[in-house]
């Protein structure tokens, strides 16, 4: 059964460059601790995260927590630039600016390594000879204990794969009961429907059989389904939250706990990302590897008809 993962996207305060203060670093402490509580260990960064203060404010908690980095895994992201260069957003996985991007996070969060760096995105201009270059160099310093990749489809692991003298462990994508596509994507294949998802066919299976783990953010589906305000539900939402909240009582677990057992149910082994900050709901999740074993087929069927707002073909 996979394991739960701490997203730490909303830790540091505001997406600007105001600095983060001393209520951001408790909250940090805080979710740290719920998530602790809820038996995860893995805490999910990326260098772009608050601009940076999702890394900071994390590295201000370790420092403060004697012990605290040995009982814990990290793992950052790197490959996405904001604001530079004339351009909102653009992608650079070029040697020195992985190298500059790593050195970049350790230093916020205050470690000399992390577990797992993952390409955050796919740069169409990346050489894959440079990444594994960059790669290398960073794993030879002790900086990198394995790599990972995120958005990205199976056709573009392989070809990164063929360069790198490192397994790919992980591909981090959005997953979860409401965004759906990798699931319908699977199923549809030879159907008109098939047409309506982007989602890379093959991606699940390829990372299945080269046990790279399915890591999913938005795992939690925004809240949709456990009591979030939305502005113009649907009848599938409405519908679907009323059966979370009926399993969720059936198996004795909270709502969050019925949703991220759904994903791990799936036999690809899915490792859900939770990204609150809401140390309740935190602590919500820690039953979803009980509900996954638990939950029969026909319950998680049920789950997925009822979202989609029809019967599958």
């Amino acid at each position: 059964m996979q394991e739960l993962i701490y997203g730490c996207m909303g830790l540091g305060g505001s997406w600007s460059d105001e600095p983060h203060g001393s209520a951001h670093v408790d909250e940090a402490a805080a979710a740290v601790q719920a998530a602790l509580d809820a038996g995860i260990t893995l805490f999910d960064h990326a260098d772009i995260y608050r601009r940076g203060k999702s890394e900071a404010v994390f590295g201000e908690v370790l420092a403060a927590t004697p012990g605290l980095r040995d009982r814990i895994r990290l793992q950052t992201k790197c490959g996405i630039r904001l604001n530079e260069r004339g351009l909102q957003t653009h992608y650079d996985l070029s040697r020195d600016a992985i190298l500059e991007r790593v050195n970049g996070s350790l230093k916020r969060l205050r470690t000399d390594y992390v577990d797992i760096l993952l390409l955050h995105r796919p740069d169409p201009l990346a050489d894959p000879a440079e990444v594994a270059s960059a790669v290398g160099q960073l794993m030879a310093e002790g900086k990198v204990r394995q790599l990972g990749v995120s958005n990205m489809s199976g056709a573009q692991i392989e070809v990164l794969q063929d360069r790198l003298e490192t397994p790919v462990v992980a591909n981090q994508l959005e997953m979860s009961l409401l965004k759906r596509a990798w699931l319908e994507s699977q199923v549809l294949v030879n159907h008109p429907e098939h047409l309506d998802y982007s989602f890379p066919h093959g991606t699940v299976e390829y990372c299945t059989r080269h046990s790279i783990t399915l890591q999913a953010y938005g795992s939690l589906a925004r809240g949709v389904y456990t009591g979030a305000e939305l502005e113009s539900p649907t009848s599938a939402d409405d519908s679907t939250a009323e059966l979370v909240a009926q399993l969720a009582g059936d198996y004795g677990a909270s709502g969050e706990a019925v949703l991220l057992g759904w994903l791990m149910k799936h036999p690809a082994g899915i490792a859900p990302v939770i990204g609150t900050v809401n140390t309740g709901r935190i602590r919500a999740c820690a039953d979803a590897a009980k509900v996954a074993a638990a939950m029969s087929r026909a319950d998680w069927y049920r789950l997925w008809v009822t979202a989609r707002g029809s019967n599958i073909p």
